[in-house]
């Protein structure tokens, strides 16, 4: 039985995983970690193994927390064994949540040219090829970062909850920044799987993170939304390596 750990820069998301299949997962604040994660293990005693991917440095007390359990830890990084060719130009550079949603591509999507879209605090791409090669993909600022950046970095414009405007054409500030965000972030996914479309050949389009059920329904494309597929990766790289160490 595997724990999952995927550490946020405020949340974590944990996953319990039988083989191939999601017993249980929830998200708590990154200052509850250590009761959280205890918690689990006693619940599920039967957890022998647990991968953890961060998109930043856990602190000192965390990584002696993991270091006392009493259970096999895995700590995800571009030197983790995956099944795919990586022709990333920089992989130390490359996010290891990336990595994750790339192996899941492999797993769940084999011998397909798959595209990943990440819509969290940015929205990123990946993309792999049928033979199993990943090329690289794109990062922009996510839905809730552009409105944070126009309230930022301008006098006046106020910060705004994500939202549809009812017309494209906003005739107020207020409408006219739901319009410029969300429509714009829409039509940029749009546009960018046409691109993708144009020079690969029966593509298969994966949409996932925070703001994936907010999207999904209004994109022009035919995607497949899969919320858990971040952590559905991590367990298929936890569970790549027991059959390949």
């Amino acid at each position: 039985m595997n724990l999952i750990v995927d550490a946020g820069n405020t949340y974590v998301k944990v996953a319990v995983f039988q083989e191939d299949k999601m017993l249980s997962h929830e998200s708590f604040k990154k200052e509850l970690f250590q009761k959280k994660i205890l918690k689990i293990l006693k619940e599920y005693a039967e957890i022998n193994k647990m991968i953890t991917s961060s998109v930043t440095k856990l602190s000192d007390d965390t990584k002696q927390f993991l270091a006392n359990l009493e259970i096999e830890v895995h700590k995800l990084t571009h030197k983790t064994p995956v099944p795919f060719q990586n022709n990333y130009a920089t992989p130390e550079t490359l996010g290891v949540d990336r990595i994750a949603l790339m192996v899941a591509a492999v797993v769940q999507y084999p011998k397909q040219n798959v595209l990943v879209i990440d819509a969290g605090t940015c929205i990123t791409y990946d993309f792999k090829t049928h033979e199993e090669i990943y090329l690289g993909g794109g990062i922009s600022p996510g839905i809730q970062l552009r409105y944070k950046t126009l309230n930022l970095l301008t006098a006046n414009l106020p910060l705004l909850k994500p939202e549809m405007p009812e017309n494209y054409i906003g005739n107020s500030t207020e409408s006219a920044i739901h319009s410029g965000v969300t429509l714009g972030t829409i039509t940029e996914i749009d546009g960018i799987i046409g691109r993708y479309k144009e020079q690969f050949e029966h593509l298969t389009v994966i949409l996932t993170g925070g703001d994936a059920n907010f999207l999904a329904k209004r994109l022009k494309n035919t995607i497949f939304a899969n919320s858990k597929f971040l952590l559905q990766g991590l367990n298929n790289v936890l569970e790549y390596n027991r059959y390949n160490d």
